[in-house]
């Protein structure tokens, strides 16, 4: 018999399965409090987050991660589009009978939480965004040492600090050390990387198109809906960089845009104990509204 999810620790709570329209969403599941579904990144699977941040959630939170379509241990047909992922945090709600919940998304990942939150947003409580972009034109655009050393067939230790830390900030790339060592340190039932060919097909089925296109209005929606969002950023965000909050931090009344110094595209692998207090006070002190 499984352990309780409340007693488990990132590193040792066992993947669990559903079924949901004709496919199996791998997830796992840590912590007692409500629910915070999380959506992980480009090329990331179950084993992408630091299980120093989600430990330190579950002070606060029953954590949910999970492997999108196709992915991971997850069954069905891929895809990047932010769309489809949002219909994986959906199905997953729904399929582990989850009414609301806050939903947080980092990198792509963010993307996938601003679309679900768009088409449910009675059951989002909480919306909280770590190192991604508001819909629209990217502006500043990424850095271009993002993708070469994004799509290289392995990332190493070297990699991983261009691409979520500060390289030329000591600390951090300490920090990157660190984080590297937690990540490879769950020893059993971890989910496969995802092979090159996949992840290069996923993205040539969206060549020319943005990264982030505001095809359902979702930037009038996230404006005007009243939900507390939280948006989490490094100073340094070679992927999205933080000053495209910038225009948004008027115009969307319940935003609140936190941007850490010398930190880069995974600022809660960074600083893990930090950004969870951070997620956890937020969650406590903005209530989301009767109407919203």
């Amino acid at each position: 018999m499984d352990a309780p999810a409340a007693l488990e620790s990132a590193r040792t709570t066992a993947t669990r399965f559903v079924q949901s329209k004709g496919r199996t969403l791998a997830y796992r599941e840590i912590g007692a409090g409500p629910p915070l579904i999380l959506c992980v990144r480009f090329r990331g699977i179950l084993d992408s987050w630091d299980p120093a941040f989600l430990d330190a959630l579950t002070q606060d939170f029953r954590v949910i991660t999970f492997d999108y379509t196709g992915l991971g241990q997850s069954t069905g047909t891929a895809s990047y589009r932010p769309e489809r992922l949002a219909d994986d945090v959906i199905d997953l709600a729904d399929a582990l009978g989850i009414d609301t919940f806050a939903l947080g998304g980092w990198s792509l990942g963010g993307l996938a939480a601003q679309v679900a939150t768009t088409r449910i947003p009675r059951r989002v409580s909480h919306l909280v965004l770590i190192g991604t972009s508001p819909p629209g034109p990217l502006d500043p655009p990424s850095e271009p040492i993002f993708l070469q050393t994004a799509l290289k067939p392995e990332n190493d230790l070297s990699d991983e600090t261009i691409l979520f830390f500060e390289p030329e900030s000591p600390a951090s790339r300490e920090a990157a050390a660190r984080s590297h060592e937690r990540i490879a340190s769950r020893s059993g039932d971890r989910s496969p990387p995802i092979p090159p060919e996949t992840y290069l097909r996923l993205l040539q089925e969206r060549a020319g198109e943005e990264i982030f296109a505001d095809t359902g209005g979702y930037a009038d929606f996230l404006a005007g809906c009243g939900i507390p969002i939280l948006v989490i950023s490094g100073d340094h965000e070679i992927v999205f960089p933080a000053p495209n909050w910038f225009a948004q931090s008027r115009r969307w009344k319940s935003l609140h845009l936190v941007v850490l110094p010398q930190m880069g595209h995974g600022p809660q692998h960074e600083v893990p104990e930090l950004a969870a207090d951070l997620i956890a006070s937020f969650v406590r002190n903005r209530a989301k509204p009767a109407l919203a």
